[in-house]
């Protein structure tokens, strides 16, 4: 008989964001006249910049074409869209990478979660509370952990906690991990790091030899020049860390799927026999193996992201979820509610009121003023009493969702 894999029994309850579509559909279902309004997952809402379109109807007519048909692509990317991301992206930050170091994906979630497959079982792993759930399950999943807590804490697993006390920047664990996460600008807190921040916990990688996991999905919403856009642009950085990007929010790209991966040629582990070894030559292998590759069309369209015309256009949609993130921001803010974030990222954390749990915060938003948001409990236990809102919205739908919130509040 076929055994299962037992480690997702492990798993409480179902993944975040389909529980929330769960409730969502109830509600819908016993009040079909009620205009709801999601600001909830993270989903982009305005169309793909007209260069990008313009890239992608032009690379489906490749297809058409016996001289332009293109088939299998190398796995690992067309070196034209890791040069331009290089060119375009990282070297104005200072960052000079190889085109060997970068690896193009079908999103960074897959990232985050196909890197464990290059690390042993026994790495110890930290992580922040709150986070983004993939992470601390993709860990679970793959069997790293024991059962969790009363709290939800997994046994195995290093929690960094995320709080007011701290400004939602976790501190350098007291005892050795080996692998560490980092998301900055922060899903789901919306905070982000100095270069003097990062530098620290690039210094105790090195220090320790371990290895960062450098989700920067939101880099592109930063506003304040001071804040890195990369965990490379800190000294020491290529000896420690893999950095995950995404074309989701940057580009719109949550429909289409692409992202990317850096692994620096110098971000060493160690064998069994105590010998050292690139991760870059084995995510390599890695990824000839179990991937063919992002499609053709959906490489030619991210390639024009980074186009003088693309590169202006979404800089343009981008300003349009900031200044959403402005409006829910000071609204709520203005209706006598904590907010935090929404400034170089977003997403908007909100304190709920009068100490009322993040999931029954949720269940008075739908049910009283028919908006959907994310529970922060949800995120991780030191999420609770929190809660986040998307920027990624219509902008009369925004409008209205905190107009609706703030006189509920009254």
């Amino acid at each position: 008989m076929a055994k299962i894999n037992d480690n997702y029994l492990k798993l409480k309850a179902g993944y975040l964001f389909p529980e929330i579509g769960r409730r969502v559909r109830e509600f819908s279902a016993a009040n079909p006249d009620a205009k709801v309004i999601r600001l909830g997952i993270g989903d982009v809402t305005r169309p793909l910049a007209p260069a990008i379109i313009k890239a992608f109807h032009d690379a489906v007519d490749d297809l058409a074409t016996i001289d332009n048909f293109a088939g299998y692509g190398p796995e690992q990317g067309y070196d034209w869209l890791i040069n331009a991301i290089i060119e375009k992206s990282y070297k104005p930050l200072g960052v000079d990478l190889k085109t060997e170091e970068m690896f193009i994906s079908d999103g960074s979630k897959c990232d985050c979660a196909n890197i464990l497959d290059i690390f042993a079982l026994d790495n110890v792993v930290a992580i922040g509370d709150p986070v983004y759930p993939v992470y601390n399950d993709t860990n679970v999943m793959i069997g790293r952990t024991g059962d969790a807590d009363e709290k939800g804490y997994y046994k195995g697993i290093v929690y960094m906690p995320c709080t007011e006390e701290n400004g939602f920047i976790p501190s350098l664990p007291t005892e050795k991990v080996d692998i560490i996460y980092l998301c900055f600008p922060n899903n789901p807190t919306g905070t982000v790091a100095t270069k003097a921040e990062l530098k620290k916990w690039v210094d105790y990688a090195n220090s320790n030899d371990a290895v960062i996991f450098f989700d920067a999905a939101y880099e592109a919403f930063i506003t304040d020049p001071a804040i890195p856009h990369s965990i490379y642009e800190i000294e020491g950085a290529k000896k420690c860390a893999i950095e995950f990007r995404s074309f989701s929010k940057t580009a719109g790209f949550t429909g289409v799927r692409c992202g990317l991966v850096v692994v620096p040629e110098e971000v060493m582990g160690t064998t069994p026999t105590g010998e050292k070894y690139s991760f870059n030559k084995l995510w390599l292998r890695r990824t000839t193996t179990k991937f063919n590759g992002a499609s053709y069309p959906v490489q030619k369209a991210a390639a024009a992201v980074y186009s003088d015309e693309g590169w202006k256009q979404n800089k343009e949609i981008i300003d349009y979820y900031m200044e959403n993130a402005r409006i829910i921001r000071e609204g709520l803010a203005a209706a006598g509610l904590t907010v935090y974030g929404g400034v170089n990222a977003p997403y908007i954390w909100l304190k709920t009121p009068g100490g009322m749990s993040s999931w029954d915060f949720f269940d008075k938003l739908l049910t009283e003023c028919n908006v959907v948001g994310t529970p922060g409990s949800g995120f991780g236990p030191s999420g609770e009493g929190f809660f986040r809102l998307s920027a990624f919205g219509h902008r009369e739908n925004v409008i209205e969702a905190v107009e609706r919130i703030k006189k509920n509040l009254k």
